[in-house]
C-alpha cells in the first residue's frame, strides 16, 4: 500500500443535532442524514485503498442522552444494519462492532452478531463501528481481564509483570485492529471525546468545521491529501 494512504482511518461524527437544527429539524433527522455520510465515507474507503474505517457512533456517555432520542438512535441503528448488510457484504466489507454491550437491547445484540457472522471473511475493508464505546471502559475492562487471568493462572503474573506494551494491546477490546493511523473530528470540537484514548497515542489529528452529515466523499478525500502532508516520526528525528 502507498504510505501515504493511511491503513486505518477513524471518524468522530460530530454534529448531527446542530445540522439537524439548523434545519428546524427533529434531533433524529440528522442522525438519519448522517447515515448516509457513513455509507459515502464507506465507498471512498474502499476507492482509496483504506483498509480500516471505523466510527464513532454512540459513546458510553450518550446513555445520558433524552430517553427519546437514546431509543430513536438504537432503532436506526437496527434499520441500518439491516439496510446497508447486502451491499457492504457484496463489496467485501468486514463488519464489527465494538463497545460496552450490557445496555444494548437482545434485537440490537442479535442483529450485531448476525451481520458480524455474515461479514467476517471478508477483507475489502474492514468497518468498525464503536458502540456504547469509551476509551476509560476500554482500559478498565482490559485490567479487569488481566486481574481475571492473574487470579485463575497465578503462573501468568511474572509474564504480566513484565509485558510490553503490545501485550496488553491483547486485552483491548480492539486487540487484533491496528491503531488508527488518522482520526477526524467533524463539526469544529477539538477534542477525544473519551474515544480510543489509549489507540490514539501516535494518531494523526485532523479537526474540520463541517457537520457530520454534510461530510461526504469530497471532504473524506480531503482528509486523506491532508494525512497524505504529514511527517509521521513516532518520537525520532528524520
Amino acid at each position: 500500500m502507498n504510505n501515504s494512504i493511511p491503513v486505518h482511518v477513524s471518524l468522530i461524527m460530530d454534529g448531527n443535532g446542530r445540522w439537524a437544527k439548523e434545519r428546524g429539524k427533529d434531533r433524529v433527522f440528522g442522525h438519519i442524514e448522517g447515515v448516509e455520510s457513513v455509507r459515502a465515507c464507506v465507498e471512498s474507503a474502499i476507492e482509496s485503498g483504506v483498509k480500516y474505517l471505523s466510527v464513532y457512533a454512540f459513546s458510553e456517555e450518550n446513555w445520558n442522552r433524552p430517553q427519546a432520542e437514546v431509543d430513536a438512535l438504537m432503532g436506526l441503528m437496527v434499520k441500518a444494519m439491516a439496510a446497508e448488510m447486502d451491499k457492504l457484504d457484496r463489496n467485501g466489507v468486514r463488519f464489527i462492532v465494538i463497545g460496552n454491550r450490557e445496555r444494548l437491547a437482545p434485537e440490537l445484540v442479535a442483529t450485531i452478531d448476525s451481520c458480524m457472522a455474515r461479514t467476517a471473511s471478508n477483507e475489502t475493508l474492514t468497518l468498525v463501528v464503536f458502540l456504547s464505546y469509551s476509551g476509560k471502559w476500554d482500559i478498565l475492562q482490559a485490567a479487569k481481564k488481566m486481574i481475571a487471568e492473574a487470579c485463575t493462572c497465578p503462573e501468568r503474573l511474572n509474564d504480566m509483570m513484565n509485558m510490553g506494551v503490545g501485550g496488553f494491546d491483547a486485552y483491548l477490546a480492539t486487540a487484533g485492529i491496528p491503531d488508527p493511523d488518522l482520526i477526524v473530528r467533524t463539526s469544529g470540537e477539538n477534542r477525544l471525546s473519551n474515544y480510543l484514548l489509549w489507540q490514539s497515542a501516535y494518531s494523526e489529528f485532523l479537526f474540520v468545521d463541517t457537520l457530520w452529515p454534510d461530510f461526504r466523499k469530497n471532504e473524506f478525500r480531503e482528509a486523506l491529501e491532508e494525512y497524505a502532508k504529514r511527517e509521521r516520526r513516532y518520537g525520532k528525528v528524520k
